[in-house]
């Protein structure tokens, strides 16, 4: 299963005066179960590459391939299909449903695929259980922590199996504490799970725990490299 990105190109107002070239021309490879930093600074293009990946925003022109599927021309019903089974979404805010619980919140997106009361039940139990959350799962948002809440966001993208997951800057509200736990969890569920996980980030944090990085400036990819040192120098510390 494979991310393929052919002459990707985004510009926004396109046809008026002051048109912004947000991702230009990236020709682009991601292999299924890696862990992937797509790091530059901020307006570099790391959202709006994220975005379309994930279906979310339409390509000016280029390409999005999936596993062999052409997401960059479903209609927007296919998309939502799309999206709803084979790929999760990390947000830096959350975004999570403030009137659910946890627990709540990580069974949603599985009765959205249609699953049963029982097997969304179990593996958003068992997911939450995985990421240090067995006591909190029956509180609502509002009363947890930012590093728990991100810990229900990460269990809510796993939750429906998705082959990818992309995450927006999801450390930028967290400490070094809860980034480095986050970050564990995560590596460990891509293991698991075989999911494939893609940051857009400009965390030191999260790009040293990468398997390989991306560099974008100005909308296009100037480098694109291993991260295996960094990898071998953590295992043996």
């Amino acid at each position: 299963m494979t991310i393929k990105l052919e002459n990707l190109t985004k510009i926004y107002n396109a046809d008026g005066d002051y048109p912004l070239h947000a991702v230009q021309s990236v020709d682009l490879e991601i292999k299924q179960g890696e862990f992937v930093a797509i790091m530059g600074p901020s307006g570099s293009g790391k959202t709006t590459l994220l975005n379309m990946i994930g279906g979310i925003d339409a390509p000016s022109s280029g390409k999005v391939e999936i596993d062999g599927c052409m997401i960059s021309s479903m209609s927007e019903k296919e998309l939502i299909a799309y999206r709803r089974d084979n790929i999760g979404f990390i947000f830096q805010d959350y975004s999570l449903l403030p009137v659910l619980t946890a627990l709540e919140n990580v069974e949603f997106v599985m009765q959205l695929q249609g699953k049963t009361e029982r097997e969304c039940r179990e593996r958003a139990t068992s997911l939450l259980e995985q990421v240090g959350l067995a006591e909190q799962m029956n509180k609502v948002p509002g009363k947890m922590s930012g590093g728990q809440q991100q810990r229900v966001a990460v269990a809510r993208a796993i939750a429906p199996k998705p082959r990818f997951v992309m995450a927006d800057e999801p450390t930028a509200n967290l400490d070094a504490k809860s980034t480095a736990e986050l970050l564990d969890i995560m590596e460990q569920l891509s293991e698991q799970e075989g999911t494939t996980f893609i940051f857009s980030t400009h965390d030191p944090r999260v790009i040293k725990r990468a398997h390989r990085i991306i560099v974008f400036e100005d909308g296009r990819l100037a480098r694109d490299f291993s991260n295996i040192d960094n990898r071998a120098e953590r295992s043996h510390a």
